[in-house]
């Protein structure tokens, strides 16, 4: 047998996203020489960052919760995540702010939870208290023991079906909420997580649910200098331990013989063999795209453009002349409408005159996001992927920042126009542009029962034996205990598969 010392196996990770990131570094920490390639000019993929007039503004995610599962990756080798990357709690985790004037703030602190439900409804604070055991126990079976572990076959769902089946995973997140909690407000703050990793209230599965139990024992965090200096920090962590990250080259093509993958190749004409491959990338894109030279990529292709696809954004990035330590960490400004409003933006693809946004304001935990004496800000909205809403961006993105921002200054910088230093947008055309995503989908598959699990892409394809699957589209989803998750379960197939030879 050969030394696997002086000829390690190979693998190649396309994209440089927080799943492709994660895969990377278990690979490399198990003596897989290992190289991922990214398209963009900066790792990160949909945490991509901007820096512009002396503000840093990042693409997102911005809520990092269950942050041990981050530093397991330097724990692999014997590393503290803390020499990379120093992270800052948030607190309230988030503000929720409905039309009328209401607010509640979200956290883990037990009595002042109790504090702002009993202040919503009184009768409610027992209700909360079987939400949360419920949350619970959909946390020890959906993620402790499902959230790392490949389906890839239906035998393994089957197994995994009386647990799930014991929490009524086929109901809904807001269904299971409305069980415990009477008031309508509530209903919205126990709910509106789903959307957080491209999920309908009305119709995710019960089992994210879990994302209670998640954010109230692990926190929530804020790396400091934004998220994107946690994407250095595990680049640094890959590249310390021998790992090759090649930027600005996006792969054209996974080459195969058969049923095998044999290397890529860039558009640069840059080409290499891999004993193994894996992709971070857009799940249409690399079966379309990628191996569209292989009667896999395009009969994969074909199926999953049946498929329900979640949702886009519309973001606006702005910053702002002055320190706003009122306005937190984050809010959820909702509209006035919350199912309507779900339905315009998941089945009938209108974009709606009314919105909920999701804002953020780095600056009040880490000034450093800002210049000095001012704030950097960026308010989200859900809006349909471009398979369902099909507008000119170009023509409506500047209509809709403006509404966007006449909203926040509405509810809380009355004064926000004059005092704005610097703003873009960025629009679900540049999700497809940026990250090849289909439809401008920012959550890849929509995370609805039937496209769990094993109803999600495989960790590993079912054909081709030796290709790979990280990130939002496979088990477990999106969002980024979601990705790294989804890492765990896919290194775990590749080192094994690689060590068989």
């Amino acid at each position: 047998m050969t030394d696997p010392a002086q000829h390690p196996a190979r693998a190649a990770v396309i994209g440089a996203g927080f799943g492709g990131l994660a895969l990377a570094i278990r690979l490399q920490s198990a003596g897989i020489a290992t190289t991922v390639i990214e398209a963009r000019d900066k790792p990160g993929g949909r945490a991509y960052v901007w820096n512009r007039d002396g503000f840093t503004f990042d693409a997102g995610p911005t809520v990092v919760t269950d942050p041990d599962c981050l530093a397991q990756l330097w724990r692999l080798t014997d590393h503290d995540m803390a020499d990379d990357v120093e992270l800052m709690p948030v607190m309230p985790f988030y503000r929720l702010q409905w039309d009328d004037g209401t607010t509640f703030d979200y956290s883990n602190d037990a009595a002042k939870l109790a504090a702002e439900i009993d202040r919503l409804n009184p009768e409610d604070v027992a209700g909360y208290a079987e939400f949360s055991a419920y949350s619970e126990g959909v946390y020890k079976e959906g993620y402790l023991k499902l959230g790392h572990v490949p389906f890839l076959s239906f035998s393994a769902m089957i197994k995994a079906a009386p647990s799930l089946a014991k929490y009524q995973a086929w109901r809904s997140v807001y269904s299971m909420v409305s069980r415990f909690v009477k008031n309508p407000k509530l209903r919205e703050a126990l709910s509106f997580h789903t959307l957080l990793v491209g999920g309908n209230p009305m119709t995710t599965s019960a089992i994210y649910a879990l994302i209670h139990k998640l954010e109230k024992d692990g926190g929530v965090w804020w790396a400091k200098g934004g998220t994107n200096r946690l994407i250095a920090g595990m680049v640094k962590h890959f590249e310390r331990l021998g790992g090759t990250v090649r930027l600005g080259d996006p792969v054209s093509r996974i080459e195969t013989v058969g049923n095998r993958a044999t290397g890529v190749t860039c558009n640069s004409g840059w080409s290499e063999k891999f004993d193994a491959v894996a992709t971070n990338a857009d799940l249409m894109h690399s079966y379309r795209d990628l191996l569209s030279a292989n009667r896999r990529g395009p009969a994969m292709a074909k199926s999953l453009a049946k498929k329900r696809w979640s949702p886009s954004l519309f973001v606006v990035h702005f910053g702002v002349e002055g320190a706003w330590p009122g306005i937190p960490h984050h809010m959820i400004l909702f509209g006035p409408r919350y199912k309507g409003l779900l339905d315009d933006i998941y089945k009938s693809g209108v974009l709606p005159r009314d919105f909920s946004i999701y804002l953020h304001h780095p600056t009040v935990t880490d000034p450093s996001m800002a210049p000095e004496g001012m704030s950097t800000f960026y308010a989200l909205v859900p809006v349909a992927h471009m398979g369902k809403l099909s507008v000119d961006w170009d023509v409506v993105g500047p209509q809709l920042e403006k509404r966007v921002l006449d909203e926040v200054g509405r509810r809380l910088i009355p004064d926000i126009h004059s005092r704005i230093v610097t703003k873009f947008h960025y629009t679900p055309a540049d999700f497809g542009t940026d990250l090849a995503a289909h439809m401008g989908s920012a959550f890849s598959l929509e995370p609805i029962l039937t496209q769990s699990a094993w109803f999600r892409a495989h960790n590993r394809d079912d054909e081709i034996g030796n290709l790979y699957f990280v990130g939002a589209g496979t088990h477990p989803g999106a969002g980024i205990p979601g990705v790294v998750g989804s890492a765990r379960a896919t290194a775990r197939l590749m080192i094994a598969d690689l060590a068989k030879g």
